[in-house]
């Protein structure tokens, strides 16, 4: 080797190949980089390039994003894949069990079950980049990979097996190959005996076994739109006594889908969770694509946050939520379906005002159900403006909704906003539960003056699903009208998803309003006794 072009008793002679070198070594390298001749720094950066990429190889063998990263330059990182990577480098470690059945290792999974919205990425990290990577740490397991269709399925077999092929995969991992035979996109076997299959839901899988069972969106979207709901069973009865018998011992399962339905594949390992102690037990992860959380300035309001803003912001969120009826959007991208079948009041009861301005009406309620003041506000206060009015064409008498809000407010905002409802209906009643906020609120209008009148649910009531039984029948029997906005859409969803939505405010101001509609005589049905007539009163409109 050439001397330096300058003294330096602290340069380090070049080893001949990159694994000899130390980080400190590699530094000092670098720092004196000048003092070599031209072709000595040639070799060392040609050395420093080597280290780098055999490091860079490590860190995608060890660790699930790196490997996407490795694999595609330009692949977006969201916090939700971080998440969603770790639990399936866990499900790759899996369990170890003692001889009592505890887990030995206490750090590995074996089944996981995570909820994504649409376009968030899952198919890509879940379908593609996790077994290529668990196979090339696994050359010589089996990997059975499900989806709603067995075409998709296979094109998922096909991107794998391309991707086991190229020369960034070969780097990482070096030893891994196909099988000289691995012709078939959704069929093909490693050089070490590991195999992968592809299948829809389904399909025949006697004679497959599996260390790995990926099931990715079991069900078929236009399945569910055109309302053929036994899909759901179908997929469940399937996976349980043909997909899951197909395990190895140890073997692992991945669940990651789309929400669709009560009843899809999520919501049944969930339940068959609650009612059977011996049955699997998943680790379930939701991924909203709106989040609610604490806003870091004020501890005291939520602000929203998109999942993944490196690719999805608010704003566009937003418009896709307006582009959907609330319940689809409620499943698909926040991951909460709300009841068809178990609803008490469902969906299709309640009738749509055909005009853009409302009926006149001859009695006018509003009420109000006010959040607790909490320094962490999850709950919603809800004000709803009801009325009734005469259809003639019907001949009979009928409730409209006129308006409803649902927000996150402090007490000062609930008082400007009750004063400026009640301003702009009118009421003839103003139905307030003495709770909370409420109670304040409550005692100001009184001592204003105003028509306001205090809720307490009695014992004899039951609980809100009693109280809401009670008054069913009234939206059974087509006496109740909602305007098509956004915001009645919203009151209907959230009546229909009762009890299973997270929030129950509009529930609450429903349950008010139509209880004391019946009670009061203004709507009767076949069974009730006919009252006097109420007072003729007319009001605004809907905005």
């Amino acid at each position: 080797m050439r001397n330096p072009k300058s003294v330096n008793t602290n340069l380090v002679p070049i080893p001949t190949a990159a694994p000899q070198f130390t980080a400190e070594e590699i530094d000092l390298l670098l720092q004196n980089l000048n003092s070599y001749s031209p072709d000595e720094q040639a070799e060392i950066l040609k050395i420093v390039e080597e280290l780098e990429a055999r490091q860079r190889a490590e860190a995608a063998y060890n660790d699930l994003i790196a490997f996407c990263c490795a694999m595609q330059t330009d692949y977006k990182v969201g916090k939700h894949h971080r998440i969603l990577a770790d639990m399936l480098m866990d499900i790759e470690r899996g369990k170890e069990y003692g001889p009592d059945g505890e887990d030995v290792d206490g750090t590995g999974k074996d089944r996981i079950c995570v909820n994504m919205p649409p376009r968030h990425g899952k198919s890509q990290l879940i379908s593609i980049y996790f077994p290529a990577w668990y196979l090339g740490r696994n050359p010589d397991k089996k990997v059975l990979m499900v989806s709603h269709t067995t075409d998709l399925a296979v094109d998922f077999g096909r991107k794998v097996r391309n991707l086991i092929g190229t020369p960034e995969y070969q780097s990482i991992f070096p030893d891994v190959k196909l099988a000289s035979d691995s012709k078939s996109a959704g069929r093909w076997n490693t050089n070490a005996g590991g195999e992968y299959f592809a299948c829809g839901v389904g399909s025949a899988l006697a004679g497959r076994g599996a260390h790995l069972l990926l099931i990715d969106d079991p069900h078929n979207e236009q399945d569910i739109i055109s309302g053929n709901l036994d899909v759901f069973d179908k997929a469940y009865e399937w996976f349980t006594f043909g997909a899951r018998t197909r395990l190895m011992p140890g073997g692992r399962v991945a669940i990651v889908q789309t929400r669709w339905h009560l009843d899809d594949l999520t919501g049944r390992v969930v339940r068959d969770m609650a009612q059977n102690e011996l049955a699997d037990k998943y680790e379930v992860v939701e991924f909203p694509a709106i989040i609610e959380t604490q806003d870091p300035l004020d501890e005291t309001k939520i602000i929203e946050k998109p999942l993944w803003p490196e690719f999805f912001n608010l704003d566009a969120l937003y418009r896709t939520k307006a582009s959907m009826p609330v319940f689809q959007w409620n499943a698909q991208f926040q991951q909460k379906p709300t009841a068809e079948e178990a609803a008490l009041v469902k969906r299709e009861w309640w009738k749509e005002w055909p005009h853009e301005d409302p009926p006149k009406c001859e009695y006018i309620i509003m009420t109000l159900d006010a959040a607790a003041e909490k320094n962490n506000r999850a709950d919603y206060t809800a004000l709803t403006t009801w009325g009734v009015f005469f259809h003639e064409e019907e001949d009979c008498y009928g409730i409209i909704l006129l308006n409803s809000i649902k927000k996150r407010l402090e007490f000062p905002e609930l008082k400007e906003l009750a004063w400026a409802e009640y301003e702009e209906w009118e009421p003839d009643a103003f139905i307030v539960e003495k709770k909370s906020s409420g109670t304040p609120l409550y005692q100001e209008m009184r001592r204003a003056g105003l028509m306001v009148q205090e809720y307490t649910p009695h014992r004899g009531s039951g609980d809100k699903t009693a109280r809401l039984n009670s008054v069913a029948d009234i939206v059974r029997s087509g006496l109740v009208w909602v305007p098509q906005t956004r915001w009645a859409e919203e009151l209907v969803e959230e009546v229909a998803g009762f009890p299973f939505m997270s929030n129950d405010d509009l529930v609450d101001t429903t349950i008010m309003a139509l209880m004391r509609f019946r009670q009061g005589g203004f709507i009767s049905l076949p069974t009730d006794e006919a009252e006097s007539e109420p007072l003729y009163r007319h009001r605004g409109g809907f905005y």
